[in-house]
């Protein structure tokens, strides 16, 4: 929960793992001393690899964040019931209270 206060959640702690990984691949890759052909074979075959995980991770991702939006939904819900329970009570009190100081008034 601190981590998520910070700015910097799992998931966001995740990506950032994530991006990192395929910087330092992509870096390391370009620096090696291959031919270009294999280098350029060895990048597709990275690229495909990168693209098929990173497409599983935004499916979590989605997945994640629809579970955190219900939450909020529901959250919503229970605190408008809260509220119009407190305003109701605020009604009736006033409403009470009108009705003691006019009869006092009227005596």
């Amino acid at each position: 929960m601190a981590e998520e206060e910070r700015g910097y959640g799992a998931g966001s702690t995740l990506l950032a793992f994530f991006v990192g990984g395929l910087v330092g691949a992509g870096v390391a890759l370009l620096l090696a001393p291959k031919a270009g052909s294999e280098t350029r074979k060895i990048i597709k075959d990275f690229a495909g690899d990168a693209k098929e995980k990173a497409e599983g991770y935004f499916e979590k991702m989605k997945g994640t964040a629809g579970s955190v939006v219900e939450k909020g939904k529901e959250f919503i819900e229970d605190q408008k019931t809260v509220l119009t329970s407190a305003v109701e009570a605020g009604k009736e009190a006033y409403e009470k209270e009108k009705e003691r100081l006019a009869s006092e008034h009227k005596a």
